[in-house]
């Protein structure tokens, strides 16, 4: 039986995307994944070769299993009795399967802490559908879960990136700051662009306040004729070269750790499009487990424990609110 925390909460719930932790995996990983959306069975399989490069394992299951122990660390350094659960959207541990324990524990009301950043229907809303039908599937008994607020402008998150900006610097290298594309669509529906901006703003600020920077995109995975997000990564490179640039630090502020779109997209395919170009690359490391960063989720738990604790906020947006006010439809 979990202990009550205060205000009610009585466990907190890290909520992120999953991925295949073996060659068996990585197609049933990918059907889950892309389930609804009429992807083709060929462009699995190319989706497949290339987690074969990795032995079929993502880096994203084994980070969260660190920033839960970290977490978990943090939170009993604070005094807090809140155990950690984590929860997956499309692959093992499932969020259904977590929420079934968390409900067999004795947890009633819980915060979740999703790991990304940003508003927008993907990041932001389809966890909260996400949530919710998991808790749907659980039943009665299903300990309530209140999402914890976006924290793209948060000092703890601003924070880690200048320093692996500064870490990463080239001589005369341009910064580009990269998230994953969205459709346009989307994109309109929400503050995403907006608040990757103003990371991107706070982050060169604070980690090379003389370099040009611009934000781009990477990852697109929709369909050729629905318009996403651009300039992607690629494209941004070859430009750059145009320009006679010497170099590009990729700064990944659009993640949280180092999983699949990073070591894959930019590490492999945008370092191969730079050598291409004969521009020099380098890309600056995510937060992981950083103890700043990790600070930041205790005291964003802190802030629903205490309704009159400070709430922190670097950038022009404020503080966003802790429901959600419909802007991800």
């Amino acid at each position: 039986m979990a202990q009550a925390g205060d205000h009610g909460y009585d466990a907190v719930i890290v909520v992120s995307f999953g991925g295949p932790e073996g060659p068996d995996d990585v197609l049933p990983f990918l059907e889950n994944v892309t389930r609804g959306r009429n992807v083709p069975p060929e462009r699995l399989q190319v989706v497949v070769k290339q987690y074969e490069r990795y032995g079929g394992v993502s880096p994203i299951n084994s980070q969260n299993r660190a920033l839960v122990a970290a977490l978990d660390a943090e939170l009993v350094r604070a005094g807090h009795s809140l155990p950690v659960y984590w929860g997956n959207r499309s692959w093992h541990p499932f969020l259904a399967d977590t929420v079934r324990q968390m409900r067999d524990d004795g947890v009633e009301r819980a915060l979740a802490f999703v790991t990304s950043g940003y508003s927008s229907y993907s990041s932001c809303r389809q966890y909260l559908e996400n949530i919710e039908a998991a808790r749907d599937l659980v039943g009665p008994g299903a300990p309530v879960i209140d999402k914890i607020r976006q924290f793209y402008d948060h000092p703890g998150y601003v924070g880690p990136f200048s320093r692996r900006l500064r870490d990463a610097l080239l001589p005369d290298a341009h910064i580009a700051f990269t998230a994953h594309s969205i459709p346009i669509a989307m994109a309109d529906r929400s503050d995403y662009v907006a608040q990757l901006g103003e990371t991107a703003r706070l982050v060169a600020e604070r980690g090379a306040p003389d370099r040009p920077y611009e934000l781009v995109f990477q990852s697109r995975s929709g369909a050729p004729n629905q318009p996403w997000l651009e300039p992607d990564i690629g494209a941004h490179i070859d430009a750059l070269a145009a320009k006679g640039v010497p170099a590009v630090v990729v700064v990944p502020i659009g993640f949280v750790s180092d999983h699949m779109e990073v070591v894959h997209d930019l590490d492999v395919l945008a370092a191969e499009r730079a050598r291409a170009a004969g521009i020099a690359f380098a890309r600056a490391a995510t937060p992981g487990t950083d103890p700043e960063f990790v600070a930041m989720i205790r005291e964003l738990i802190e802030e629903r424990l205490d309704p009159a604790r400070e709430r922190r906020a670097l950038g022009a947006l404020g503080v966003r609110p802790d429901v959600c006010p419909g802007c991800c439809a």
